[in-house]
């Protein structure tokens, strides 16, 4: 953020570009992993997009190489599977050099009511998100500690703040990861790496598009009158675009966003029914 003092007051002028940034982005093939790479990179960050399909990680890739005209990179690794995903991360830093910001973003557990979710559901979910979120965190936070700088954005859900109909094991899983950024954002702050949580709405994904199914499924009725159900529920009465969900965490991820720490940011058309 660029500071001037002008007939005695202080202006400050916005700044959110990343130009020189390594990012490492998750589920960066698709939705809002693929917008973030996408805006990241016009911003002038280095990407490195993480995900399990090689071929769909090189495709991405290449878009954006296309796009914006620099080199970007790739992981292909699952995320469950923890002792693979920290070796890959480590690896690719030690080639690529510290990454200065970690999108955490993966593909929801599939929705159902908690009460009839299998132990093995809750299981695979939490090691989905948190336990790979903290894998990720273990490999990247020694190069920002050692550089003093670092941001790291977890890209989870508005069922933080009021758990949603029908998605028992996401509404879990979520609430602990959202805990799990707060502690890290007092623990990290000191060695001014911020951590952030950005809470997506009903956005134009395919899980968005699974959710509208599963309803219509349960109701009996069309996929169309699910839809505007959930539309009723939301004050803009539209879904939001992955991009619109990708310019806020590029917000947080940029020098304006240097003093933001330890939030829950929604990006959800006002639908959340709390503050």
């Amino acid at each position: 953020m660029e500071i001037r003092q002008v007939e005695g007051f202080y202006i400050w002028r916005m700044n959110i570009r990343l130009d020189g940034k390594h990012a490492l982005i998750g589920g960066g093939t698709q939705g809002i992993g693929f917008a973030t790479a996408m805006e990241m990179a016009r911003l002038g960050a280095r990407i490195t997009l993480l995900a399990r399909d090689g071929e769909k990680l090189k495709q991405a890739a290449a878009a954006l190489d296309a796009s914006h005209g620099q080199q970007h990179g790739y992981v292909a690794v699952d995320m469950a599977d923890t002792a693979a995903l920290l070796k890959a991360i480590n690896a690719h830093a030690s080639a690529h050099g510290p990454v200065d910001i970690l999108v955490n973003n993966t593909g929801g557990p599939p929705p159902g009511l908690a009460h009839e979710a299998a132990v093995d559901a809750f299981e695979q979910a939490f090691r989905l998100h948190l336990l790979a979120f903290q894998t990720m965190v273990l490999a990247v936070v020694p190069g920002m500690k050692e550089q003093r700088s670092g941001r790291i954005i977890n890209v989870i859900s508005t069922s933080v703040k009021v758990p949603l109909p029908n998605l028992g094991v996401s509404n879990t899983v979520r609430g602990a990861v959202a805990q799990w950024s707060k502690t890290l954002a007092n623990e990290l702050g000191p060695y001014n790496i911020t951590v952030n949580n950005v809470l997506p709405g009903a956005t134009a994904t395919g899980r968005l598009k699974a959710i509208i199914t599963n309803k219509a499924n349960k109701t009996g009725g069309s996929e169309e009158a699910a839809a505007e159900e959930m539309l009723k529920e939301i004050p803009l009465r539209r879904f939001a675009e992955p991009e619109e969900t990708a310019a806020a965490i590029c917000f947080l991820a940029g020098p304006s966003g240097a003093y933001i720490n330890g939030i829950n940011f929604p990006v959800d058309g006002g639908r959340t029914g709390c503050l």
